[in-house]
């Protein structure tokens, strides 16, 4: 069976038929012209439909390869539409309305030139020339790279259809026939547009239009004959009317070859002759009578010929060829000629054959140089289209093709199914209805509602599910139904929308004509509502499908050169169709539920020839008992037709094009058949083949079966018998299972998955490293609902087929000139071994995960499990990606562990497993492991990472780094999980000490922005005390104080593990950092309770141990991080090497956390204090307290700090000054410092002003804190002299009785010269007796007193002072009375002195 791929006995028709939105015409109206007659216009044609194909459609590197356009006219309206197997075109379909006119049948004739197409219209009025450009010059690029292009027509918007060029009125002389509809439409050499029609006084009469780029006159010639005699002595007379004409020779069919500079005319006639007129010279070359050809009776002779039709078919080899119908009541006859050129530009005509067809209605019918493609309607209203090789075939046997049947009429619905899921899933099948039929079904089915038909699949689904549903409702009265009722008037409802969309299936199911490519063989069904093309069928579905009776010869040489084996395949495949014509419905149902159930193909055939052999009523069973009898050798033939279906091949198909190829080539050759339409045609193609060898194999089964019920003494010997059951039945169920699941997938539909969606499924992959798959593409969103098949054709397969294809360099695919047949054959078989199970590669299984279609994988590897036996792993990888996708972790997981022992075996897991980074793992199974890892990282699946992570340390063995790995993934996780007790454990299994020092650091980090302090400290750190502590230190020197914790942290940790001289230092650095960093008012509270902590820590501490040592600037400065010092030279400096070692002990902490206590009391007090306080030494502190105003602390400072008072006294005594010469401002602001210190007592006998309270604060200050030599009073004097305020007179008293001499000079420094005299004058008075206890003497002057002394030096100093200025009278009494007081001082102290020593003496 070699052969069968050349083999082309048969055809199939696929439906092109669109499933998406109904096609979008866009409407334009042909205003009549001049005087066009709307009775006349009114004139009604039958359908007609035709096609037209670009020269270069043929060619491999052509702009318009694939590429065609037909057209169907109906009454005044024409639909034209352009196709393209290899793009999407957009605006490629246009409708024109002509007002007034009807389109005649056949009117429609399209020519291209170099720049333009030109489409030549003509109506049963008006002829119309339409001018669009040529896409050869749409395009600057010959390269087609582009997946949607523009089509021809989408400027057509712009045609002036009025334009009197372009148009013309048919003149009413010599008119148009009537009741005629032939016509001919051709461009002449100088581009004028020629229409040919009947003519009203019989002949033929053309219409010319000049060229569309040359003005001229429309001219019109008729080409007539006057009669016989007139024809023998004159000739033909073109433009003369010559008598009257009988109807005979009036045109019934006319058609037209251009040769250089004419134009040959072809018409036959009424009177069954064939006349050829030459334009240019407007004679008839030759009369042909048909009739010496047909062997018809004597009636039909002399009847006028009615239904005939003519085709040309032209040859650059082989010339014109012409092919005639000659119609009669009950047979028809096909004749062909071959023009043939004589001496003196006469013509005759070769008969090459005579072919007769009893079929009764011919539509249409084409013809090449060697095949006539004809169309008919059967007598039961059937469609038959059949071809026939009419030169070599001498038996006249046509060829037959298998139509796309109609949907059942019927649907047998079973009580376990519910009627409108059924209903529905029958009308939307791929394959079953047309949009359009559905749509009109609905219009009508919701009489008198509006509704939007510009629906998608989807959305006419729901459309046409409310619509039933609402109809059934409406017919309802009554409240209560049994479910019985429901049932049956549900599918009552369903079963007359069915009944509804059949009939509008069928009508625009409907031929009406053949469009046959011969540039590329490409044969298409023109019907009323779509498109549908004819492909070959293979020898085994040939032989299948064929009726007993048409076999012949030619079947069995092509089956094997070995007559005898031929004729066994022929009885088998006998058998197989009389087994197959036999099954009922009910019986093939129960084979595909078996498949579709996973339940054994082999149990199901054997229960259906059981059933088959209880219902025989007809006795088949015993035909094929005889028939079985006829086979000589049952294995051979059974096992030559299941290697004949197999599909199976060892190696995979080259992925992407051969980059030895040339750029243009490759870039030229990635769009072939790239279109929906191609796409939609391979992929019916190939759920065509799988459902015919799915009955094949199912009806080969029920045979095997029958086998061996029938046992060895019946036909096979026991050997043979042992080898059927062993090896026939297993391969045949397979088969059967690889074709059930292609077919599946021919019928499943693709989801249309969002944007959003898509681009996560690619980050996926991404991380898998599958994204530079073939099978991994962009998704396009076409408006048709794609079956998983076809998507895959289109995203994948088709690039991988066609490159496989044209690397092929003995092969004739890789000529430039393309052949419909040999293509489709070859595209469709390179598919199908794609899609076949048990090969290779996984490029269909790829090619749904990476557009998203999980649940339709996942329903596709179910089916494929049981029984395929090839890229487990893949499948088992796949299905855990779909598990995922459907929430199904635990399962998904599982699959992944199947899949591990598959690792290595295939090459979609080999191609997995390969790093791009160049990463290099111990084992493949490690790097699997670790891919499927980081996809469960990415989806967010900690808990499944766990379990997988878990798995797969057990297969790393000693494999350190896996190991480390592997943990460190479970580190990771279980600490995303808040596991921490888990997550530790597993750092502690961590073998490489690096990762775990960062995993150790990562748990302190991330615990710490959790809050789980209490885990974080309280976890052992066997070996990891030291790292931890400073992990801990490190962070906490180089992050933020105030938003981190590290050092509370810390001090927990050493607290909790009795280390309390360690956590002092923590506590004490901290309190550093915060004064020198947070200068802010928390920062200030925490230092204080930082120092207190420290200072709590070293109290705990036995006394000789309670020390610890400064922090190091380092801790401070030099935090990880921080950039290098840099001299001025810009280069590194030196770190200090010996630094010295600063110890603290108990009472330096105490006084640090008072000094920071102090701070946070300024800072409390006056806030703009803070930036400067935190940092502050005691002295800075001492003053910044004094300018707060604080003066009981400032004087708790200095003495804790054991620091003089005198910045307290001096500061005081200022803000004394500035009270009493300030104002009423002044005067609010000073109470509130003044509160803040604590007086001595509260003055309640008069009412009381700052001023008074400041300097009642002084004063309480200097009896308070007395020192040797009275210097508080000397600091607070001398700051108020300095400042020239007069002394209050309480401190006037109170520095004469500790220190008056001091006093003196302190006037005499200031020049306060009257005071110094009053001064010295009352301490005379006082040393004499006068007040001395104001001045502090306890004995005055006296002989029995202890001696006294006056301050001489400052007294004579005074008296110079005074005397300095003599002219001053003043200053001259002052002197006086001071000489007096001295003079009366010396008088006293004369006569004590006398008595001391009267005394001493007695």
């Amino acid at each position: 069976m070699a052969a069968a791929g050349a083999l082309e006995r048969s055809f199939v028709e696929l439906s092109g038929a669109e499933r998406e939105r109904p096609r979008h015409f866009r409407e334009f109206t042909v205003c009549g012209i001049g005087t066009a007659n709307a009775l006349a216009g009114a004139v009604k044609y039958s359908e007609s439909a035709g096609g037209f194909c670009y020269l270069e459609s043929g060619k491999l590197f052509a702009v318009t390869r694939n590429r065609f356009i037909h057209w169907k006219t109906s009454g005044d309206t024409l639909e034209l539409v352009e196709e393209s197997l290899d793009v999407n075109l957009l605006n490629n379909a246009v409708r024109l309305k002509f007002q007034n006119c009807s389109l005649l049948p056949g009117g429609v004739h399209v020519s291209e030139t170099q720049n333009h197409v030109i489409i030549l219209i003509l109506t049963n009025q008006t002829v119309h020339r339409l001018l669009l450009p040529h896409p050869s010059r749409m395009y600057r690029s010959e390269l087609v790279i582009e997946s949607q292009m523009q089509s021809i027509f989408t400027d057509v918007g712009k045609v002036d259809f009025r334009d009197p060029c372009n148009s013309q009125l048919i003149p009413a002389v010599p008119g148009l026939s009537p009741n005629s509809t032939s016509s001919a439409a051709w461009l002449g050499s100088d581009g004028e547009a020629l229409f040919a029609l009947p003519s009203a006084s019989g002949g033929i009469f053309v219409l010319k239009l000049p060229s569309y780029d040359i003005p001229g006159m429309v001219s019109i010639v008729e080409l007539k004959q006057s009669s016989v005699m007139q024809r023998l002595l004159i000739g033909w007379m073109p433009t003369a009317i010559r008598g009257d004409q009988g109807p005979s020779d009036r045109p019934l069919a006319l058609a037209v070859h251009c040769v250089e500079h004419d134009a040959f005319i072809f018409a036959l006639c009424q009177d069954h002759k064939l006349r050829m007129w030459s334009y240019k010279d407007q004679m008839c070359l030759m009369v042909a009578d048909m009739l010496e050809y047909v062997p018809v009776s004597k009636d039909f002779q002399l009847s006028i010929g009615t239904g005939h039709k003519l085709r040309l078919a032209y040859s650059p080899s082989m010339g014109l060829y012409l092919g005639l119908f000659m119609h009669s009541p009950k047979r028809g006859q096909f004749c062909i000629f071959q023009l043939v050129s004589t001496e003196n530009n006469r013509y005759s005509l070769d008969h090459i054959s005579s072919v007769f067809t009893s079929q009764e209605t011919l539509i249409d019918f084409a013809l090449t140089s060697t095949d006539i493609w004809a169309l008919w309607h059967d007598a039961e209203n059937q469609t038959v289209v059949r071809y026939i090789t009419f030169e070599h075939n001498v038996a006249g046997q046509w060829n037959s093709v298998f139509m796309h049947s109609l949907p059942e009429e019927e649907i047998i619905i079973r009580d376990d199914q519910d009627p409108r899921e059924m209903y529905l899933q029958t009308l939307f099948t791929p394959g079953r209805f047309i949009n359009a039929a559905l749509c009109k079904a609905l219009q009508i089915f919701c009489r008198g509602t509006e509704r939007n038909l510009d629906l998608s699949w989807s959305e006419l689904k729901k459309e046409v599910t409310l619509a039933v549903e609402s109809e059934l409702q409406g017919s309802v009265t009554e409240y209560e139904f049994s479910q019985e009722e429901f049932r049956n008037l549900q599918q009552e409802f369903w079963c007359k929308f069915y009944a509804c969309c059949l009939q509008y299936q069928e009508a625009l199911s409907h031929p009406l004509a053949l469009h046959l490519n011969p540039h590329t063989n490409m044969v298409c069904l023109l019907k009323k509502g779509y498109l549908s093309f004819l492909v070959p069928s293979s020898l085994v579905d040939h032989l299948y499908l064929h009726p007993d009776d048409d076999l012949l010869a030619e079947d069995e040489a092509a089956i094997s050169d070995d007559v005898e084996v031929a004729r066994d395949v022929m009885c088998l495949i006998k058998c197989l169709r009389l087994i197959g014509e036999s099954v009922t419905m009910d019986m093939s149902v129960m084979m595909e539920m078996s498949c579709y159930n996973l339940q054994s193909p082999e149990k199901a055939a054997e229960q259906i020839l059981e059933d088959l052999i209880t219902i025989d009523v007809e006795n088949v069973m015993e035909d094929i008992c005889s028939k079985l009898q006829e086979i000589k050798n049952p294995v051979h033939a059974i096992g030559l037709l299941l290697r004949e279906m197999d599909y199976e091949t060892e190696v995979e198909m080259e992925k992407g094009f051969n980059p030895a190829q040339p750029l243009n080539i490759r870039m030229n050759l990635s769009q072939l058949y790239g279109g929906s339409t191609a796409g939609y045609i391979v992929c019916r193609g190939v759920c065509k083949i799988a459902s015919t060898r799915f009955l094949i194999c199912r009806d080969l089964l029920i045979l095997q079966h029958l086998l061996l019920r029938l046992g060895d003494a019946a036909i096979l010997g026991a050997d043979q018998l042992f080898q059927a059951q062993q090896d026939l039945l297993h391969r045949t169920s397979p088969l059967l299972l690889c074709y059930y699941l292609i077919k599946w997938g021919s019928q499943c539909l693709a989801t249309d998955v969002p944007v959003d969606t898509l681009e996560s499924n690619l980050q996926h992959l991404s991380v898998l490293e599958l994204t530079d798959s073939g099978a991994v593409t962009g998704n396009k969103f076409v408006s048709s609902p794609q079956t998983i098949v076809e998507l895959f054709f289109q995203e994948v397969a088709r690039k991988h087929i066609i490159a496989h294809l044209f690397s092929q360099p003995k092969a004739p695919l890789s000529q430039t000139g393309l052949n419909w047949p040999e293509m489709i054959t070859a595209v469709t078989n390179y598919l199908l071994q794609l899609l076949w199970p048990s090969n290779p590669g996984c490029l269909f299984m790829e090619c749904l995960m990476a557009n998203c279609q999980y649940v339709q994988l996942q329903d596709y590897i179910q089916l494929l499990h049981p029984w395929c036996q090839v890229n487990i792993g893949s499948c088992r990888f796949m299905l855990g990606r779909c598990y995922l996708v459907t929430g199904e972790g635990q399962k998904a997981l599982q699959c992944f562990r199947q899949a591990a022992s598959e690792v290595g075996k295939e090459e979609f897991l080999d191609r997995l497993i390969r790093s791009e980074d160049g990463e290099i793992v111990s084992t493949p199974r490690m790097q699997y492991y670790d891919k499927i890892l980081r996809l469960l990282d990415v989806i967010g699946l900690p808990e499944l990472v766990i379990q997988l992570a878990m798995s797969a340390i057990t297969e790393a063995g000693d494999d350190w780094k896996s190991q480390a790995t592997l943990r460190t993934c479970i580190f990771k996780h279980h600490l995303d999980l808040g596991h921490n007790s888990q997550a530790y454990e597993a750092l502690t299994h961590i073998p490489d000490s690096s990762r775990r020092l960062d995993c150790l650091r990562q748990l302190v980090v991330v615990l710490c922005e959790r809050s789980q302090l209490q885990d974080l400290v309280e976890f052992p750190y066997v070996n990891l005390h030291n790292e931890v502590v400073a992990i801990i230190e490190s962070r906490a020197r180089a992050v933020d104080l105030m938003t981190h914790n590290y050092y509370e942290l810390l001090y927990a940790f050493h607290i909790y593990r009795h280390n309390y001289r360690k956590a002092g230092t923590v506590m004490f650095e901290y309190g550093m950092r915060l004064g020198r960093e947070v200068r802010t008012l928390r920062g200030l509270e925490k230092q204080g309770n930082c120092y207190l902590a420290a200072v709590n820590c070293l109290r705990l501490i036995r006394p000789e141990y309670a020390w610890i040592v400064h922090p190091a600037s380092g801790a401070v400065c030099d935090r990880p991080g921080a950039s290098p010092k840099r001299n001025h030279d810009g280069e590194c400096t030196a770190a200090p090497t010996n630094r010295q070692i600063e110890i603290l002990e108990l009472g330096d902490l105490e006084r640090e956390c008072s000094l920071a206590r102090i701070r946070l009391t300024l800072a409390q007090h006056d806030p703009s204090a803070v930036a400067v306080a935190g940092s502050s030494s005691a002295e800075e502190m001492v003053s910044l307290l004094v300018q707060a105003g604080l003066f009981d602390t400032a004087i708790s400072l200095c003495q804790t700090f054991k620091l003089p008072l005198t910045p307290v006294f001096e500061g005081l005594a200022f803000k004394c000054i500035k009270l009493q010469l300030g104002g009423e401002a002044a005067q609010a602001e000073a109470w509130s410092w003044l509160a803040a210190n604590q007086l001595s007592s509260v003055i309640t006998t008069k009412e009381s002003s700052a001023t008074d309270e400041a300097w009642r604060l002084l004063s309480t200050y200097l009896e308070r804190y007395k020192v040797r030599n009275n210097l508080y009073h000397h600091c607070v004097i001398n700051k108020l002299l300095s400042h020239g305020v007069p002394l209050p007179n309480w401190l006037i008293n109170s520095y004469k009785k500790v220190d008056a001499a001091e006093l003196l000079r302190l006037y005499l420094n200031y020049d306060l010269l009257e005071e110094a005299v009053d001064l010295v004058s009352e301490y005379v008075d006082a040393v004499l007796g006068k007040g001395h206890q104001y001045f502090g003497i306890e004995f005055p002057l006296s002989a029995t007193a202890p001696m006294v002394w006056l301050p001489y030096s400052s007294i004579d100093q005074l008296l110079q002072a005074l005397g300095e200025n003599s002219a001053n009278s003043h200053n001259i009494a002052l002197s006086q009375k001071i000489l007096d007081k001295l003079e009366d001082y010396q008088q006293k102290v004369d006569k004590a002195t006398r008595d001391l020593l009267y005394r001493r003496n007695l």
